[in-house]
């Protein structure tokens, strides 16, 4: 079993692996990994988060990690993936692929007979997502009903994979971008499949109710030629003290990481008293070591 996409697993499943995490934060559970698991790190792009995270999760569950940048690899030299693919999987456990393009995930977990996780693509970050959604459960005692509104870049990787797997869990998303910066409408339609997500070009509308306002980075990473571009276009949409208002007085803030302070989010809002960013990030590692163990026992 692979972990490709937010659309891999069913409610019940993401339940799951919160499950596990519970477990192992209370200690009440031990490593399904057989002795000496090992998982490869594929990045093509660059990581701190997720790379030391899934290492130290692999280290706490009794296996180890090897760091494979792309551009030391054959690949660089034109290997073709699906034949990296096929090599690694005589080797490891697992794979971790961070990749600039999904199909190349895709190619990659078709030839891999080793469970492949999706580290981040152009379309989607599931295990960010997993991380979010617990971290909500933790904070608002639930999932179902919380409305989160995502603001800024709502085409991009991150918000695809949360707006899947929050409606799947019984959330509403709220949408908050330009009115010429549609979602992915892919992404959009299948999401609405499963619950509400609204649309919204304005800050008092997008957050109005809003149990979570999130934020991430308005320049996501292969997009920097466009940098200034963006930076004017979303300039009405940071998240600061004055909108905050809007949404549920009790509502928090959620930003993945790197957080650019005074452009998609101000500092005093990032370390203030509504963030839960640092909880989110430490819910990474919480996570991943989850879906280890449970791609581990899938795959017995």
């Amino acid at each position: 079993m692979h972990f490709l996409s937010v659309n891999d697993l069913s409610r019940d499943q993401m339940n799951e692996i919160f499950d596990i995490a519970d477990e192992i934060s209370m200690g009440k559970t031990t490593s399904s990994l057989k002795d000496n698991s090992t998982l490869a790190l594929l990045f093509e792009k660059p990581s701190t988060r997720t790379r030391v995270s899934f290492e130290v999760a692999m280290a706490r569950l009794g296996g180890q990690s090897i760091y494979i940048d792309s551009k030391t690899s054959q690949m660089s030299r034109g290997e073709p993936i699906a034949d990296t693919a096929r090599v690694m999987s005589l080797y490891v456990d697992f794979v971790a692929a961070r990749m600039y393009h999904h199909e190349d995930l895709l190619e990659f977990a078709n030839n891999s007979t080793v469970p492949v996780i999706n580290a981040l693509t152009d379309l989607e970050h599931p295990t960010q997502s997993l991380a979010d959604l617990y971290t909500i459960a933790n904070a608002k005692r639930r999932i179902r009903g919380v409305r989160i509104a995502f603001v800024g870049d709502v085409a991009q990787n991150t918000c695809n994979s949360l707006m899947i797997a929050a409606v799947k869990l019984g959330a509403e998303m709220a949408l908050v971008a330009p009115k010429n910066f549609p979602p992915n409408p892919q992404y959009l339609t299948r999401a609405r499949e499963y619950g509400v997500v609204d649309i919204f070009d304005t800050m008092e509308e997008g957050l109005a109710k809003a149990d979570i306002i999130y934020t991430d980075t308005f320049v996501s990473m292969g997009n920097e030629g466009d940098a200034e571009q963006r930076k004017k276009m979303f300039a009405k949409y940071q998240v600061n003290g004055n909108v905050l208002k809007y949404a549920d007085k009790d509502a928090l803030v959620m930003h993945p990481l790197p957080a650019f302070r005074g452009q998609e989010i101000t500092a005093d809002v990032l370390e203030g008293s509504k963030s839960i960013v640092w909880e989110q990030s430490k819910n990474k590692l919480l996570i991943e070591q989850a879906i280890l163990m449970y791609l581990s026992q899938k795959s017995m």
